[in-house]
């Protein structure tokens, strides 16, 4: 009897082989897709997303130094402190002296209110200029720095915050108004040298020079004081007021009295000095656009395009020159031109135009 092949292969047919080469590549290929969707299934690899990343991996705690909020240089010294210095003061980070900890506040209160705020708005060792928020003024560092000294038995005072400023009927600002603004920071804490508004007896040192002498000295600068107080802005007419202001601040009758009997217009040395030098004014400042017609302006001597101009005024001309319009900057850019000389430039240009 004869016996079946036991090597007899049980493939039949093309078909089945077909089937079985199929099978052999696509089982393989999927065990190996299920494995690795079984191994990266869940929130972590690379399915996540940025943000999901991020949260992730963020550290556990966090230090901000920087925290915006409040109109620009209205921070009073406490607010700063809480918005900003708290972070570090409070509890000590980096060696920064623990608030109201006099004895760490020592050695800092010993080297003087100006120097401590010195190295509060550039920054020292591990401590971020301004505490690591730039947009603080300097004037809200200084509070703060006053803030936190006080509370360490310092007694130190802060710079006031300006009240809104009132400006007159004639687009000035009164001479109040200027003091809070720009001269307020050194005049009432004394600050290098500075007569204190309301000390009589300093101001009527400064008296004895006479009114005219004192103004000129606010608006040129001197022995560290900048000119215009800082605020290259302001107008003879301001700082004049300014001046009379704090020559006036004491009780009883007036420190200066030849000043406050004459308008601070009168008394500004425009008015005695010889006029200022209008093509000067333009040679340096306005012929940078008005030479060549840039953005628009109109060119020196078109008669054309001045003449609607001209026909404004040339008051009006003088107030927009002022203020700025369209891509003209206020004073043309030049913010150290006094009104007298942009009325000087203006009139130079209008009669060349004419």
């Amino acid at each position: 009897m004869h016996e079946p092949d036991q090597h007899v292969s049980p493939i039949k047919n093309w078909k089945q082989l077909v089937v079985v080469v199929v099978l052999a590549f696509v089982v393989p290929i999927a065990l190996a897709i299920l494995i690795s969707q079984w191994v990266t299934s869940g929130t972590r690899g690379m399915h996540e997303d940025d943000s999901a990343i991020l949260a992730r991996i963020q550290p556990v705690g966090q230090v901000q130094l920087a925290v915006a909020g409040g109109a620009k240089g209205q921070l009073s010294g406490e607010q700063v402190y809480g918005q900003v210095c708290k972070t570090c003061h409070e509890a000590g980070l980096m060696n920064a002296p623990k608030f109201r900890d006099q004895a760490a506040w020592a050695k800092i209160i010993a080297q003087g209110q100006a120097v401590a705020t010195d190295h509060a708005i550039k920054g020292l060792r591990a401590m971020p200029p301004k505490g690591g928020n730039p947009d603080l003024t300097d004037v809200e560092v200084e509070r703060a720095v006053a803030f936190m000294a006080s509370n360490a038995g310092a007694g130190w005072k802060e710079p006031a915050i300006a009240k809104p400023v009132t400006v007159t009927a004639s687009g000035e600002r009164s001479g109040e108004d200027v003091v809070a603004a720009a001269c307020g920071k050194c005049h009432t804490t004394g600050q290098g040298g500075a007569p204190k508004i309301g000390d009589r007896a300093a101001w009527r040192e400064r008296a004895k020079r006479g009114y005219k002498s004192v103004l000129q000295s606010a608006l040129k600068g001197h022995s560290g004081m900048p000119a215009r107080g800082g605020m290259a802005d302001l107008s003879d007419v301001e700082v004049g007021r300014a001046v009379e202001y704090m020559m006036n601040s004491g009780a009883g009758q007036p420190v200066a009295a030849a000043a406050t009997t004459a308008a601070p217009a009168a008394a500004t040395p425009a008015a005695a000095a010889a006029k200022p030098d209008g093509k000067k004014v333009y040679d340096t400042t306005c012929t940078v656009c008005h030479g060549a017609g840039v953005a628009g302006a109109p060119k020196f001597g078109d008669k054309a395009a001045w003449a609607p101009r001209l026909a404004t005024g040339i008051d009006t001309l003088v107030k927009t020159a002022l203020a700025g319009k369209g891509a003209m900057p206020a004073k043309g850019g030049n913010t150290a031109l006094s009104d007298a000389e942009v009325r000087a430039a203006v009139e130079y240009i209008a009669a060349a135009a004419k």
